[in-house]
């Protein structure tokens, strides 16, 4: 008799400027191989796929015809159901995950359990919803991350109407940033946070948080075998 899957909530950005479509297709399609995906957006609202192309259109049709394609909303979101939270390169993050009070409950049961998180190029602007309530701590502070710099976010034509620049906060915020290459393959992981500079780095990332949940996993059966 198999194991029971581990839950993962991958958690995704409703803004019109949407999640990309390619970083979603690697992490759902690698992550749902290793664990039972739930959907989570803002309400509960329909999530816009940006930059489909001819070749995973189709996908995305089929994926659609799906009820689990359907996020639910973060406020019905049981954190302790959930071994791991992902979230995709998100260009949308920024504008309606980055400064989100009920996300923030979310991921700061993630901190408190030393659960794995993995946030991927745009999407790790999400990890910014995580302040103190009076605003001057974050919860990701002297943690070594990366994620979309400035240099590649300065060919977008929106850069100067962003809200959150990832690496400026980082920064002004106590975290370790630092990136590679525009484009590279690049993923940190510090304790349980796994982090990419870009859509790029979406697999790499994946198969990492893959890899630590089964560590963690086999730790816990560990202990338990030497009761």
């Amino acid at each position: 008799m198999s194991a029971p899957r581990l839950h993962c909530l991958m958690v995704l950005s409703s803004a019109v400027e949407g999640v990309s479509a390619q970083s979603f297709i690697q992490a759902y399609t690698l992550a749902s191989s290793n664990f039972s995906i739930q959907l989570a957006s803002p309400h509960g609202k329909n999530v816009e796929y940006v930059q489909q192309d001819d070749n995973n259109r189709r996908w995305f049709n089929e994926f659609r015809s799906k009820a689990s394609s359907n996020p639910i909303a973060f406020e019905t979101v049981d954190s302790a159901r959930y071994s791991a939270l992902l979230i995709p390169s998100s260009p949308g993050a920024v504008h309606d995950l980055a400064s989100n009070t009920e996300l923030s409950q979310i991921v700061n049961h993630f901190i408190r359990e030393k659960k794995p998180i993995c946030a991927i190029g745009s999407g790790v602007a999400a990890l910014c919803c995580v302040m103190s309530p009076d605003g001057k701590s974050w919860g990701f502070k002297t943690y070594s991350m990366t994620g979309p710099s400035v240099f590649e976010l300065a060919r977008t034509q929106e850069f100067f109407s962003l809200p959150v620049i990832v690496e400026d906060f980082i920064k002004d915020h106590g975290g370790q940033y630092n990136n590679s290459e525009m484009d590279a393959v690049h993923v940190i992981i510090d304790r349980h946070l796994i982090t990419g500079q870009n859509a790029h780095s979406t697999l790499m990332a994946v198969q990492n948080l893959t890899l630590m949940c089964a560590q963690n996993k086999h730790a816990v059966s560990g202990s338990r075998d030497m009761r």
